[in-house]
């Protein structure tokens, strides 16, 4: 059964002015918005979420709760994740794309829980994560897992 997740994108400017404009808001009911831009280097607002963050962060976020939600399932105790997860646009073939989305995250686990297992399920959380199978860039994986 599929999921809808409408959202509204507001943008208004004059792109005859060569310094328009690239704020834009992202509103869906029941939530705050989201002030978007492009990215500075793109002449956008720096204090504005981006594509390429929002991106990354769609790709980080659907990765953690995958993760979190085998975890569950298996009854392996995660007690903490903080990611430092990181997107790359680059031009390839004078198209430009995200290449790359890094996922660094500081896994905290309950001490005696097996690192080799927290990894496994990390792992498998790519496979099942509907935003990495959703994109084409590459998706490196680079968790480093603590003992509390």
């Amino acid at each position: 059964m599929a999921h809808h997740y409408p959202l509204q994108l507001n943008w208004t400017g004059n792109t005859l002015d060569g310094t328009y404009n690239r704020n834009a808001t992202v509103t869906t009911a029941g939530k705050p918005p989201i002030a978007v831009s492009s990215a500075p280097e793109y002449t956008g607002d720096p204090a504005r979420w981006n594509p390429e963050d929002l991106l990354g962060t769609a790709l980080s976020t659907c990765h953690m709760l995958t993760f979190l939600a085998l975890c569950a399932k298996a009854k392996v105790e995660i007690v903490g994740y903080e990611d430092h997860a990181e997107a790359l646009l680059d031009t390839v073939d004078k198209v430009s794309r995200v290449t790359q989305v890094h996922l660094r995250p500081v896994i905290r686990v309950a001490r005696g829980t097996s690192m080799a297992k927290v990894l496994d399920l990390f792992e498998k959380a790519h496979k099942y994560c509907f935003v990495a199978n959703s994109v084409t860039c590459e998706a490196v994986l680079n968790p480093r897992v603590v003992e509390v």
